[in-house]
């Protein structure tokens, strides 16, 4: 699936997407100080470190003059510019092997199939890549490997394994690409085994040919909190392609409304929901103990067809709108026009 940038660098399609440092350290002092605070004598500078030398060595044998300073001035900003080069440097997959070791490497991984470094996505990619840390990217410059995932053209792919999804933005079809556009490209459909729920992943999971959503409700910073995320998350591979897993922080008052969809309040956290999208049905799992067990045992009832017919878990017909995501109205308006010019 080919996601467009726009002319400002931002994922059109996506409603949650409208969503140079100077070294401090080399600055001249007033009243004939240099740059270390010290005091000019007869044009040359002394900086604060040679007052660790030992009392034998000469100051007058060793002057460090202005032209002196400029240069090694001139060779840090050099050196730190080589240093971002080299940073900025994104491995090289050559060939299919490779390409499969990496996407697998990690939850959500980025590719570039670009024709080369000298490409004009390639200086994009990378200023993306170093603010993205979350995300592993690479470049793959060779045609038979991008045959294998069906691209012929220049294409920053996204791979993911929580819904088994390869996201392509086609570089040939953006107006203008730059490394924000780049950076909302990821972020948006940066799907994982479980998503932290916010406007931004909120798209992803709209997106997602995956419909059924595990929920897990909970109040970031008490103590089950991380506990309950790392349980569910080491869970959730076993219900790839079949379940998203979302965590929603019952803390934050904008979830106030998706809570109260499950008859939930804060003080009722932590809770655990399915959410059918196809059906537009939700289940609210039972108060008691959230275990990996109990939540196992939830979802393959669900995947089993008992949920569906049970009264056990109240279950209820909703509208995607007023389900959990807590969009603005006219982020909706946004949504619900994109997705309707994508039907025609």
């Amino acid at each position: 699936m080919a996601t467009p940038i726009g002319p400002c660098g931002t994922v059109t399609r996506s409603p949650a997407a409208h969503l140079s440092r100077a070294p401090g350290w080399f600055s001249w002092s007033k009243r004939g100080r240099g740059p270390c605070g010290d005091t000019k004598r007869r044009g040359h500078n002394y900086c604060k470190v040679f007052r660790t030398f030992p009392a034998s060595f000469s100051f007058a044998a060793a002057p460090f003059s202005g032209n002196m300073l400029i240069a090694l001035f001139f060779s840090l900003l050099v050196s730190s510019v080589v240093a971002a080069e080299k940073d900025s440097v994104l491995p090289r997959l050559t060939d299919t092997k490779a390409t499969e070791a990496f996407i697998d490497s990690a939850e959500v991984v980025v590719i570039g199939f670009l024709e080369g470094e000298e490409s004009p996505a390639y200086q994009q990619l990378a200023l993306a890549a170093s603010r993205v840390d979350s995300v592993p990217v690479a470049i793959c410059t060779e045609k038979e490997v991008w045959t294998h995932y069906s691209l012929s053209s220049d294409t920053v792919a996204l791979f993911r394994k929580a819904d088994t999804h390869q996201e392509n933005l086609v570089i040939a079809t953006t107006k203008k690409l730059e490394a924000d556009g780049l950076v909302n490209f990821i972020t948006v459909n940066e799907v994982r085994y479980i998503t932290e729920y916010d406007q931004v992943t909120a798209v992803g999971l709209f997106n997602s040919h995956v419909k059924t959503h595990l929920l897990l409700f909970a109040n970031k910073g008490s103590k089950e909190y991380s506990e309950l995320k790392k349980a569910l998350g080491a869970l959730a591979p076993d219900f790839t392609d079949k379940f998203l897993f979302v965590l929603i922080d019952g803390a934050v008052k904008s979830n106030s409304r998706s809570l109260g969809y499950f008859g939930l309040k804060s003080r009722d956290l932590p809770r655990v929901g399915i959410y059918d999208g196809d059906a537009d049905t939700k289940w609210l799992l039972p108060a008691g103990e959230v275990s990996t067990e109990r939540v196992r045992d939830f979802c393959h009832s669900f995947l089993r067809g008992e949920l569906q017919v049970s009264r056990h878990y109240g279950n209820a017909k909703v509208t995607p709108a007023d389900i959990y995501y807590n969009l603005s109205r006219l982020t909706i308006q946004i949504f619900i026009h994109d997705s309707n010019k994508g039907e025609r």
